[in-house]
């Protein structure tokens, strides 16, 4: 459930005096009394939560939530300093040059000051500057301030715009702001916040209209300020670990399948009379891998759940916690042991089909020993990142399902490192491997197409393998391309809206690990084969049933999994069974092809 409006029953109009003061049209408004969090719509009894007011959308009904949301910050703000200092020197109005005189008293070196207005801007300050009482906007951002002390802004009474934004700030006191009853626009975005005060940030500033921050979960320290942004980092709200019902559906829609799909195929493996165990192997890693993705969207979808309606509450608490960075390490986990295990399972069927007399073809303590290396090489890269957190910081807790994508710029340069060599060194490294090796394994095939096989039955064959290939080679492509691409624009340092993160994290990353059973497994040719075998069996059995006339036989859930070359008898593998360099080709051509189609 969304965030819902609040009536209040019918009694005197009261002067809203806390939070903030709603002025329109130099009036200000008459407004019911809300509880802490909420907001009144306009002069009638209905109150909004804080996070639907300023949101672009007529919550009220009346647009009395949607009414003096501008502020004067972010580009305008820009615009205006600029045209103030052009005015400044180019007009020849003598009020011009009045405006322009510093009324604050002394100023630091490094700042400028026009009227009362106090610019400190890229000043390489380290701590506030002590200025007269009188000044009305203080302009500190890109500095060095590190700490603000309990009183540093003590008597400034007639302050109404300060901008702090990308300093070094980590700390707030309760009494930082203090006495700053006329401020109506903060501006903290950009710094490294760790602590705030437990009490509510606004509650000696009754003015207070606009709070900027760089988290969305700050948002939760100051109910009573009507426009506190941002409201989401595109995947999670104030309300809700996952903000959209899109999200929450598609987690527990992809968990299950991921889950269910790559547990059914461990299931079956038993089952399976395979002359390659080898490759049955491989498949089983590779679905336990995935299988990991899936609890991880399930812990995801049911943190969504037990922090419903309230997650501003835990934000803070959750992504510092243990148990984030347990599961964001989880998540790495089963992505790079999934991607490592497709490269092996690609090389190997690569050696099968482009080599396959040259004796190259793994062996069971080769193929266990790569397998456990592969393990422990995701173990490594998934828990490097918690064994130093002055290098790495809150690694995975950038971000509410705690996965590391780190599309921004990041308060650690060491996490952008590991996030860049992990993304862009050893996932793209084996993503061009997995390309260019289906790429080769097709035109391999294709070339070595002779005469003695009949034309149109190559055909078909040839275009069942290029579709196989083509759709696993698509999958990872899908998964992997917009993960390299944001990866190349965070390094370019674009800004990344977080909605398209959110795309990517919650839709776009599991794909791989919910269609790898289907594309590994359940569409090959001898999983087909016992499913029609299976039904075949199923409907003898009722004809035979129905006659009571014939022995029944219990339907058979054992295939035989052919691997190239291994529908051969052992003598007949040998070249030197072949007398016919043509027959070998064309035995060879349709063994790969039948073992892929």
């Amino acid at each position: 459930m969304g965030p819902q409006p609040l009536s209040l029953p019918p009694f005197p109009l009261l002067s809203l005096r806390f939070g903030c003061i709603l002025v329109s049209r130099g009036r200000a408004l008459e407004a019911a009394k809300c509880p802490v969090g909420f907001f009144p719509c306009g002069n009638v009894t209905t109150c909004l939560p804080q996070q639907l007011h300023c949101n672009g959308v007529d919550d009220c009904g009346n647009r009395a939530d949607e009414e003096n949301c501008g502020d004067n910050n972010g580009w305008s703000l820009q615009l205006d300093k600029y045209f103030a200092s052009y005015y400044q020197m180019a007009s020849p109005y003598p009020f011009d040059a009045e405006r322009s005189e510093c009324l604050v008293g002394s100023v630091p070196g490094c700042c400028s000051c026009r009227g009362l207005v106090l610019d400190c801007d890229e000043a390489s300050l380290h701590a506030v500057p002590s200025v007269s009482s009188n000044v009305t906007a203080m302009y500190l951002q890109n500095n060095q301030i590190i700490s603000v002390s309990t009183y540093a802004f003590r008597g400034l009474y007639n302050l109404n715009k300060l901008i702090i934004e990308d300093n070094h700030l980590s700390r707030i006191s309760p009494l930082t702001f203090y006495g700053l009853n006329s401020l109506i626009l903060l501006v903290l975005m950009n710094n490294v916040l760790t602590h705030l005060p437990h009490e509510p940030l606004c509650q000696h500033m009754p003015r207070l209209h606009w709070l900027y921050f760089k988290k969305f979960q700050y948002c939760g320290y100051a109910p009573h300020v009507r426009s506190c942004k941002p409201n989401t980092d595109g995947l999670s709200s104030l309300e809700n670990l996952l903000a959209s019902v899109i999200q929450r559906v598609f987690v527990w829609v992809v968990s299950v399948v991921t889950c269910f799909g790559n547990i059914f195929v461990i299931c079956m493996r038993p089952y399976i009379r395979s002359e390659n165990k080898l490759h049955a192997i491989s498949i089983i890693s590779l679905c336990c891998a995935d299988c990991l993705m899936g609890v991880y969207l399930f812990v995801i979808g049911a943190l969504d759940l037990k922090f419903r309606g309230e997650y501003h509450k835990h934000a803070q608490l959750w992504t510092d916690s243990t148990n984030c960075q347990l599961m964001g390490s989880l998540a790495i986990l089963s992505t790079e042991v999934s991607v490592l295990l497709l490269t092996f399972l690609t090389l190997e069927k690569y050696i099968c089909i482009v080599y396959p007399f040259r004796c190259l073809r793994p062996r069971k303590c080769r193929t266990i020993t790569i397998l456990i290396l592969i393990w422990i090489v995701g173990f490594i890269v998934a828990f490097i990142p918690l064994s130093n957190k002055e290098f790495f910081k809150n690694y995975y807790g950038t971000n509410g399902v705690c996965f590391p994508l780190h599309s921004e710029d990041t308060e650690s340069t060491g996490a952008q490192i590991y996030s860049v060599a992990i993304f862009l060194g050893v996932n793209l490294a084996a993503f061009v491997i997995i390309v260019f090796s289906y790429g080769s394994m097709f035109y391999s095939v294709h070339r070595s197409t002779g005469t003695a096989t009949e034309i149109r039955n190559q055909v078909k064959k040839e275009m069942i393998l290029a579709k196989r290939f083509f759709f696993i080679v698509f999958t990872d492509a899908l998964c992997w391309i917009p993960i390299f691409v944001l990866k190349f624009l965070s390094l370019l340092q674009v800004e990344i809206p977080g909605t398209i993160t959110s795309w990517v994290v919650i839709f776009i990353l599991p794909i791989n690990s919910a269609l790898n059973p289907i594309l590994y497994t359940l569409t090959t040719r001898p999983f087909k084969e016992t499913i029609h075998q299976f039904w075949y069996n199923y409907r003898q059995r009722r004809s035979i049933d129905s006659k009571r006339s014939q022995k029944t036989y219990p339907p058979s859930l054992i295939w035989v999994e052919m691997w190239p070359l291994q529908e051969m008898l052992p003598e007949a593998r040998r070249p030197a069974a072949f007398t016919d360099p043509c027959e070998m080709s064309q035995i060879s051509q349709s063994t790969r092809l039948n073992s892929y189609s």
